[in-house]
C-alpha cells in the first residue's frame, strides 16, 4: 500500500541530502506560549505527533538536533523521553550555539535542515541546506524559508517537516510499512 503523504517533488529534491535537522522549541515545538507558575516554574504543551515525528527522524537516519532560547525542567524532559541528546539550551546567539554539535556530528550545513520560527533562528535558516519556518512565524523568517508548513508550531508542525525530510531522504513509505506490519501482529 503507497503512502497517502506527498510533497511537491521540488521540495523533495531541496531536502535531499539533509543528514540532521535542528528544531527550534518556543513557536516550533511548542505553540509559543509560556505558561509561568506562582512559583516561577515554566510550563510548556509538546504535541504527541512531534514527538513522534522526532524519534522517526532519528530511526530514518537523520539526527535531530535542539537549539533553544530557553531553558526548562519541561523541555529537558521531553527531550530526553525521546531520546534526543544533541542539544543546546539558553543560547542567546544560536549560531555559535549549533556550531560545536555539528562539528561534534562531523557535519556541515549543507546536510542540515532547520525548523524556526523567529529572527534569533535567522542565522541557522541562512546557511541550511534546507530552511523551514511554521506559517505563524515572523515574516522575515517566513520569507527565508524554502518551505512554510501547514501545520502550526506546536500542532503538528515539527512531525510535518520530519515526513517531509523522510520522503525526501527516501525512509518515509520503508517506516510506514513497518508500522503498518506491527498493526497484524
Amino acid at each position: 500500500m503507497a503512502p497517502a503523504l506527498h510533497f511537491a517533488p521540488e521540495l523533495v529534491l531541496q531536502a535531499q541530502g539533509v543528514r540532521a535537522a535542528i528544531f527550534d522549541v518556543d513557536g516550533v515545538l511548542t505553540d509559543g506560549r509560556l505558561y509561568i507558575g506562582e512559583q516561577g516554574e515554566l510550563f510548556k504543551a509538546f504535541h504527541a505527533l512531534d514527538g513522534h515525528g522526532l524519534k522517526l527522524l532519528a530511526a530514518g537516519g537523520i539526527t535531530p538536533l535542539v537549539v533553544s532560547g530557553r531553558d526548562s525542567t519541561a523541555l529537558r524532559r521531553r527531550l530526553s523521553d525521546l531520546g534526543i541528546v544533541h542539544t543546546a539550551f539558553g543560547a542567546v546567539d544560536k549560531l555559535a550555539a549549533a556550531q560545536p554539535l555539528l562539528q561534534r556530528l562531523q557535519l556541515t550545513w549543507a546536510e542540515l535542515a532547520v525548523l524556526g520560527d523567529d529572527w534569533p533562528d535567522l542565522p541557522l535558516l541562512q546557511r541550511a541546506r534546507f530552511a523551514c519556518a511554521v506559517p505563524d512565524a515572523h515574516v522575515e523568517v517566513r520569507a527565508m524559508a524554502h518551505h512554510v508548513t501547514t501545520r502550526r508550531g506546536g500542532h503538528g508542525a515539527a512531525r510535518e517537516f520530519c515526513d517531509l525530510l523522510l520522503t525526501a531522504a527516501g525512509r518515509y513509505a520503508e517506516l510506514l510499512a513497518t508500522q503498518r506490519g506491527s498493526l497484524d501482529r
